[in-house]
């Protein structure tokens, strides 16, 4: 057998690539390793705009020349870096050794020996990681979810009086609408959404065991601790004062526990319209060419709802291994966090993917309000709940003596599908006010919806 070109192992750098490359801009090799040399470069300009070590502030032009190093990072400089790796089989020994080479270009030698000063591979490595995290969050997961937000938030204001049956425990429930129940997805995702915008991405910058210690033989006279804060917030992360070699991961476990509280309320969302769909209450719209089944040519199967699922848990997974494993580390420092933070990628991605099934199914579904109301009109026993909590109300008042009408409509609908004609009799045969009657006797399944329409209003729109 012929062997195959090199080929992609994971989907989403195959198949899916498409629709998740985005991610790729930030949680990748080429992403780390491009933060990395803007950490190095930050941090010699830094040292130079406070004279450190009697050096001098840097031209307008050099800075300039010096960040081009960053803004002008590609598959050329991706090559050269690896071919640096080769030799040094250290990651970031390798792009301290290419920040030197452009210096020596520029023609600043003479502050070569400030490249990678005082520094642990760490310090580099964990204010990298904040920053493309941060950058891939913000400008990648958190848009597209954003975007299924708004488009649930559409569909359950259009949809917020459409009455429908509610199946607690599977059953038939007291009825709701279809836009109030999308609406709670809604709900649930804003407040997740909000506290991953409202959370921490931080940085150390305090040496090999996180004490400062070279910095302070190098220069015992420098506010070490004060010059750490400024250069880390400079980068708009949150500086953490106490750590060991490494920045101790708690805001990462934080952050991706969050996002898998989103994944799994999306994964709430795609079970549940998926059953919709099984139960005809959404109709899907067919796509010109597409194919449902290989021999069953009428179907069109809720694949868009299926691939989230199924992609929501796999990040899900991975969420939940990054956040576990990134807490603990032995003494001052192990390295299980390297290899396990190269997948933070992986995870993200799952979930973009995800998003972007989410965001197409939503758009390939349509109500069948048809449908809803069958079920609605089939199913007239829901309204036991009504006739007893009035009969209630009616003896508490004093004008009905009526016992135990909790037990009485249990007798009367508990396993038994009834109808309009069975309840009205019903109801007139009742000994509660003629006022009651008449609220219980036009009352049917599709208006015994209470405040769902109303509830609606809750949502940011």
């Amino acid at each position: 057998m012929t062997p195959l070109p090199p080929q992609p192992i994971s989907p989403l750098d195959g198949r899916y690539y498409p629709v998740v490359h985005t991610v790729g801009e930030h949680l990748s090799e080429a992403g780390l390793n491009r933060a990395r040399i803007t950490v190095e470069v930050e941090w010699l300009v830094f040292l130079t705009d406070h004279a450190m070590f009697t050096t001098s502030p840097l031209s307008v032009d050099d800075k300039a020349a010096l960040r081009a190093v960053v803004t002008d990072f590609g598959q050329a400089q991706i090559a050269e870096l690896a071919e640096i790796e080769a030799t040094t089989r250290h990651d970031v020994k390798a792009v301290e050794y290419f920040v030197r080479r452009r210096l020596s270009d520029l023609g600043l030698d003479a502050i070569a020996e400030l490249t990678h000063f005082a520094c642990t591979s760490e310090d580099i490595n964990n204010l990298s990681y904040a920053l493309t995290i941060k950058d891939a969050v913000e400008q990648v997961w958190l848009p597209a979810c954003k975007a299924v937000v708004a488009r649930l938030t559409e569909v359950a204001t259009e949809l917020r009086a459409v009455p429908m049956l509610s199946h607690t425990h599977g059953q038939p429930a007291t009825p709701t609408t279809l836009g109030k129940e999308l609406a709670v997805v809604v709900y649930r995702l804003e407040r997740v959404l909000a506290q991953i915008e409202g959370g921490e991405y931080l940085g150390k910058f305090s040496g090999a065991t996180g004490t400062f210690s070279a910095h302070l033989a190098a220069d015992p006279e420098a506010d070490w601790p004060a010059l750490s804060r400024e250069f880390v917030e400079g980068l708009g992360l949150t500086w953490n004062p106490l750590t060991t070699q490494i920045e101790s991961h708690d805001w990462q476990a934080e952050l991706y526990d969050r996002i898998r509280h989103a994944n799994r309320i999306l994964h709430n969302l795609a079970t549940d319209v998926w059953t919709y769909i099984s139960m005809g209450y959404f109709t899907q719209i067919p796509v010109a060419g597409a194919t449902g089944s290989s021999t069953m040519p009428h179907k069109i199967n809720p694949i868009r709802f299926e691939n989230a699922e199924a992609n929501l848990e796999i990040s899900s997974a991975l969420f939940s291994t990054l956040s576990e494993t990134l807490v603990t580390s032995r003494l001052q420092r192990d390295l299980t966090d390297s290899t396990t933070q190269r997948n933070v990628g992986v995870a993200v991605g799952h979930s973009l993917l995800a998003l972007d099934n989410l965001r197409r199914g939503l758009g390939e579904i349509a109500v069948n309000e048809q449908r809803l109301a069958e079920d609605l009109d089939g199913n007239w026993e829901v309204l036991g709940e009504a006739i007893q909590t009035v009969i209630r109300a009616e003896v508490t008042a004093g004008q009905s003596d009526i016992e135990d009408p909790y037990a009485m409509l249990k007798e009367l609908t508990r396993g038994k599908r009834i109808g309009q004609q069975d309840l009205v009799a019903f109801v007139n045969g009742l000994d509660i006010s003629d006022g009651a009657k008449a609220r219980l006797t036009n009352l049917t399944p599709a208006t015994y919806t209470g405040l769902a329409d109303e509830l609606v209003d809750h949502l940011e729109v």
